[in-house]
């Protein structure tokens, strides 16, 4: 299947035009992770966005103990990382690789050079972040009301 097909199953991107998904496929690249391997490390510096081919992909945080949370597990056609796209700022959390897994990677100077030309392409991952914040505010909001023992 061709990257601007797999870029179309993606729901951030599944509204573009096949000419947009065209110009998102041409800049991104594939890149396979073993069952264990680290993606990104929280607090690295982020730079790209990773779409799942393949595999399945575990995003964790670190308690101050070291424990480790699994925030959430990701599948074939999950992204993850799209923060970073936008604000350049460090890692919110630790992604690893929990099967041998492949990855569609687009970086940040690449996706920026395609918005100056196509800002609708802004729109679409906006719409997608913003959904996603809703989400986490309505579990954050379920988690806080409920009582603790």
């Amino acid at each position: 299947m061709r990257r601007s097909e797999l870029l179309s199953q993606i729901p951030m991107f599944s509204k573009l035009e096949a000419e947009d998904l065209e110009s998102l496929a041409s800049v991104t690249v594939e890149r396979k992770y073993e069952k264990g391997r680290v993606v990104f490390f929280e607090e690295d510096s982020g730079d790209a966005l990773f779409v799942i081919l393949d595999g399945s992909v575990k995003v964790t945080i670190s308690s101050e103990e070291g424990r480790e949370i699994i925030l959430t597990v990701l599948a074939k056609h999950d992204f993850f990382g799209e923060m970073s796209l936008l604000d350049n700022q460090p890692r919110s959390a630790t992604a690893i690789a929990v099967e041998h897994t492949e990855l569609l990677v687009l970086r940040r100077r690449e996706f920026l050079s395609i918005v100056k030309q196509k800002p609708h392409v802004l729109i679409a991952l906006l719409g997608t972040i913003t959904t996603r914040l809703r989400k986490a505010n309505r579990q954050i909001g379920n988690l806080a009301l409920h009582d603790v023992y």
